[in-house]
């Protein structure tokens, strides 16, 4: 019973809120481009770009606030270009993403062994401070939760409640949704289909650049290749499972986050590490399997838009 509670407790809660943030910030940027009708799978590789450019641009400046800059900026170009293959071009969007993906995981480890001589990880850099709610810090068992955490942790739940506000209580917000459902209904409305597209798509790759910035900066302090693991793929379940919805996402993130920060803690008990590893996968299929076929996506998603 006592290894249990060395387990169950708020350190585990407060490893949720780190393990989620990522995800929900990824999931949310997902939420704005799929509404929009764009799929983006390529979430995975934009978080990777903001992750090595968020600490390369630390060691450049010796600023973890410049490397925020960097991964966020380098994210957002990610995006752009998906944007300009999937909308402009009418690329298939799958390939336009999972091309991100691959370059992604070709050129991080490439720029790294020319900037620091390996290709597996780079030098340790200046990461971001812990920052505490000053009410919050004096509240027992609270303050055990909510802090310290990085800045991104607090970006992330503000994020949350403006995508919330812009996309259901702003007229903007309600033509992304329309854009999403009906495009071409949107257009006849004089919604700018293509630029809304843009938009919501460049959102997405700012969105997930900051989650890049998370993991790099936030957790380690330094990139290493393939250290998004996954979480990209993990955030379009997040999303899926919080049907489109920022507050339903945030909740699905947490329940993921759970289950990413028990791994870790599991990890010791005897069980071979790569089961444990297993457990934010088989969550995520496990998910998957019961709310697909529940959930609606946006009606026009995926569908190129061509004006005339």
């Amino acid at each position: 019973m006592g290894a249990i509670w060395d387990i169950l407790n708020l350190a585990l809660l407060a490893a949720t809120i780190r393990m989620a943030t990522p995800l929900i910030l990824t999931a949310i940027g997902g939420v704005f481009t799929e509404r929009s009708g764009v799929t983006n799978i390529g979430m995975e590789g934009m978080m990777l770009f903001g992750a090595f450019f968020g600490v390369l641009a630390s060691y450049w400046t010796g600023s973890p606030w410049w490397g925020m800059v960097g991964g966020v900026a380098a994210g957002g170009v990610a995006g752009a270009i998906h944007a300009l293959l999937a909308i402009k071009y009418s690329a298939n969007q799958i390939v336009s993403a999972l091309g991100i993906n691959v370059l992604a995981l070709g050129l991080t480890p490439y720029l790294s062994a020319i900037t620091w001589g390996s290709r597996g990880a780079s030098d340790e850099v200046a990461g971001l401070p812990r920052w505490e709610i000053p009410l919050i810090r004096e509240i027992p068992v609270i303050s055990e939760i909510l802090g310290p955490h990085a800045p991104t942790v607090f970006l992330m739940v503000a994020i949350v409640v403006v995508a919330q506000i812009v996309l259901f209580k702003t007229k903007w917000g309600l033509r992304v949704r329309a854009v999403g459902e009906f495009a071409r209904a949107a257009a006849t409305a004089g919604v700018p289909v293509q630029q809304t597209r843009y938009i919501c798509v460049v959102i997405s790759g700012i969105l997930s650049g900051l989650a890049g910035v998370h993991l790099a900066l936030g957790h380690l302090a330094m990139f290493s290749w393939g250290m998004t693991g996954g979480r990209g793929f993990i955030a379009l379940a997040v999303m899926i499972f919080g049907n489109w919805r920022p507050y339903r996402t945030l909740a699905a993130g947490l329940v993921f986050g759970f289950a990413d920060a028990l791994q870790i803690r599991l990890q010791g008990l005897g069980v071979p590490v790569q089961f444990m590893q297993m457990i934010p996968y088989l969550v995520t299929i496990a998910v998957l399997a019961g709310v697909m076929g529940r959930s609606r996506p946006p009606a026009d998603i995926g569908k190129p838009y061509e004006a005339g």
